[in-house]
């Protein structure tokens, strides 16, 4: 029960039938070998690796974690070598280039990797979780001899990188970033200040780390169009090592088997990375790949905690079950149990919901980087965009409270470590913090993609979706749905957030409800491309089907209602 088991057949199912994942990439010439065998042959290996190397550390990760000493940094038992084997198979460098020694397969199946590592072993997971942002931000941004030194090491993994952008006092706000590079003679700048909040930052995983830091110049303007990007190795080619410290790292909540670091810059010696005054535009490259995969961590996670509750309630006895199985032996399992069955089955609804949503993102990515048709990466790029942030602020924010109520299903016995359950508890809360709070996401969402257009990238969308649907009940449901939430946006939303006599917060306080009502519309979408598969008629499909329906749907109505409340007060 402590061990995850990655649902290779689940995911399957939904990216070669619910999604027809194989068809669309081998439309793109760069995927044009990507037929449903690869596929099936890609994501069995990775789950086997995922369940066989990477779960059973899960346990010493948490409870042993990573140890900190004189600046350096030990890592769980067993967790460097399967680091070691985990990149030298290829695994990091699934999705990135061939040239830069990467395999050149899509994005789509990273995603699902990465999905089960987090599920499998989150703290492990934190480690190699920024090296694809990293390359993507090295190979668009960097210079050819930065390139030549750097990009097929983080390509490869076997270098891993890290993102160093908060310092003490600013956190969300990198305007307020103090860290300051200097000019030195032989080209490269002088780096000095503190990081806080650097996964990964010191560790024995690799032989070496490459670590990007926003930094100010001497001549920069306060404010975020002030920062540039720089590169500073663990150890520079001749062996010497940087004045890149780690002081400590935090105590936390949970990821344990993560070093979260305090790392200080004494007057280290680094290169830019892309141009002056344009850090956060090649930060940012790392920080949306990374989005996207917090978002598959808070689907990760909620399977892991699933799959525990699941098997627990299989097992536990109590009292027998109202209406509970005429079998023999069985109408006393708690899974028999009306209010377990409730908090199990709506948990399922939410994990194959946000795996379709996810696995279309990826694909979606796939096809902004290859299609040769404009007008498919315009919907590509649209869906990126306004997805992305829906798909890791309710995610996340779903994994903790998801797995708060698995936790429920163990009664006394989840609140105690033996089971394991407490611990996915405790891994899940960071998600809804990092890469941009989850009301970062909610105002990201209705202030910046939303309202600016007046709507209209997002009535866009929403009519894609409905033109999606095929027939049946689930179709005609959530295509009506998509149409009364396009007419509250017209005739609502829009005219009263952007009137010049609302409150100028008016927006900020409608956010999040905002975004929870976009959330659950994509869901109706995800339930009804689910219910017109073919293979999707079997209880296991239909019991999650119609938990979503009964038992998260309503809150769309609430989340229109308080909409209409902030509106209207």
């Amino acid at each position: 029960m402590n061990h995850f088991q990655p649902a290779t057949a689940d995911m399957a199912f939904i990216l070669q039938s619910v999604l027809q994942a194989p068809q669309q990439l081998q439309a793109l010439p760069a995927h044009a070998e990507a037929d449903a065998d690869l596929m099936q042959q890609v994501l069995e290996e990775s789950g086997k690796f995922v369940g066989e190397v990477v779960a059973p550390l899960n346990r010493d990760g948490d409870e042993i974690g990573a140890q900190w000493k004189d600046g350096a940094v030990t890592m769980p038992p067993g967790f460097r070598d399967a680091y070691q084997a985990f990149w030298q198979a290829g695994w990091p460098a699934l999705a990135c280039a061939t040239e830069d020694g990467g395999q050149g397969l899509p994005a789509v199946l990273e995603a699902m990797l990465y999905e089960m590592l987090s599920a499998a072993n989150h703290g492990w997971t934190m480690a190699p979780g920024l090296l694809h942002g990293a390359y993507e931000c090295i190979k668009h941004h960097a210079s050819p001899e930065l390139k030549a030194q750097y990009l097929e090491k983080v390509a490869t993994g076997e270098w891993l990188a890290t993102m160093c952008l908060t310092e003490p006092h600013a956190g969300s706000d990198l305007g307020l970033c103090r860290t300051k590079a200097v000019p030195q003679a032989d080209g490269r700048y002088a780096l000095s200040g503190t990081k806080i909040f650097i996964s990964g930052g010191e560790h024995d995983l690799t032989d070496n780390i490459v670590h990007l830091v926003l930094a100010r110049l001497p001549d920069a303007p306060p404010g975020p169009k002030g920062l540039s990007l720089f590169l500073i190795p663990k150890f520079y080619e001749d062996g010497t090592r940087s004045a890149a410290v780690c002081e400590r790292i935090e105590e936390k909540m949970g990821l344990h088997g993560s070093p979260t670091c305090v790392m200080r810059f004494d007057e280290a010696p680094g290169w830019i990375v892309g141009e002056p005054g344009k850090g956060l535009n090649a930060m940012f490259v790392m920080m949306n790949a990374a989005r996207l995969h917090v978002g598959l961590q808070g689907i990760g996670l909620l399977e892991a905690a699933w799959q525990k509750a699941d098997a627990y309630s299989k097992e536990r006895r109590q009292m027998r079950a109202p209406g509970g199985s005429a079998k023999a032996g069985e109408a006393d399992l708690i899974e028999q149990h009306p209010a377990m069955r409730r908090i199990l089955d709506a948990q399922r609804a939410w994990i194959d919901a946000g795996r379709v949503v996810a696995y279309r993102t990826a694909l979606e990515l796939d096809i902004l980087k290859h299609s040769d048709s404009a007008a498919r990466r315009d919907v590509a790029s649209r869906w990126c965009t306004l997805v992305t942030p829906v798909l890791k602020a309710a995610w996340t924010d779903q994994a903790f409270h998801g797995a708060s109520a698995c936790l429920q299903v163990f009664g006394g016995h989840g609140y105690v470590r033996e089971w394991g359950i407490e611990q996915v508890v405790r891994d899940s809360r960071v998600a809804m913090i990092y890469e941009g709070t989850n009301e970062i996401q909610a105002i990201d969402l209705l202030l910046r993609k939303t309202l600016p257009d007046g709507g209209a990238a997002l009535l866009t969308l929403l009519d894609e979706l409905a033109a999606d649907l095929g027939d049946g009940a689930d179709a005609a449901r959530a295509r009506s749905e998509l149409r009364r939430f396009a007419g509250f946006l017209r005739e609502q939303l829009l005219p009263r957030a952007t009137s010049k006599e609302a409150p100028t917060d008016l927006a900020h306080w409608l956010a999040d409800d905002f975004l929870r009502a976009v959330t659950l519309l994509v869901m109706a979408w995800a339930w009804a491309r689910i219910g017109a598969t073919p293979g999707a008629d079997s209880a296991r499909w239909q019991t999650a089907r119609g938990a979503f329906w009964r038992w998260v749907w309503p809150e769309f109505d609430m989340r229109l209602g308080m909409m209409a409340e902030s509106l209207n007060g």
